[in-house]
């Protein structure tokens, strides 16, 4: 007396892959029928129209607009020379170390500390003096140079 060889478990498993088999071809079938009606390549296009807006519909050429390659700027645009910036700024001396030979000076109009070296000074300066100077780039950032003190 043997018992069946078909078990529970076998019989809710063949049961699941003849399900996904059957959903298998009904998706297929759906796929077939809208490509028939137009749904291949048409349908997934996708359009830009004259305001910037995604549509599905191709843009109007009467709304068109021409642009000439001169026009396109590439990079940053050029600065116009009609606001030359004074190079001589106002300050007061934050700190001096004569011993030194350094100190920093702190900005009138923007309140920034720039670096100054005893060798960038035209007379001899102390804590406190207000002091006109220029701007050059140095090696860890901007320096004061020609430093004298305003009378």
């Amino acid at each position: 007396m043997a018992g069946s060889q078909e078990t529970y478990g076998k019989k809710e498993r063949e049961k699941k892959r003849l399900k996904k088999q059957e959903e298998k071809r009904k998706k297929r079938e759906e796929r077939k029928a809208n490509a028939k009606k137009g749904g291949g390549l048409e349908s997934m296009l996708v359009y830009v129209d004259e305001n910037g807006q995604l549509t599905d519909s191709p843009p109007d050429p009467s709304k068109k607009v021409e642009i000439e390659a001169e026009d396109i700027i590439l990079g940053i645009p050029k600065k116009e020379e009609s606001e030359k910036e004074d190079p001589v700024r106002e300050g007061t001396v934050d700190y001096f170390d004569s011993s030194k030979g350094f100190g920093f000076i702190i900005d009138a109009e923007n309140k920034e500390r720039y670096f100054v070296h005893v060798s960038g000074t035209v007379e001899e300066i102390t804590e406190g003096n207000r002091v006109s100077y220029e701007l050059e780039r140095g090696q860890k950032g901007m320096n004061a140079v020609k430093v004298k003190i305003v009378k």
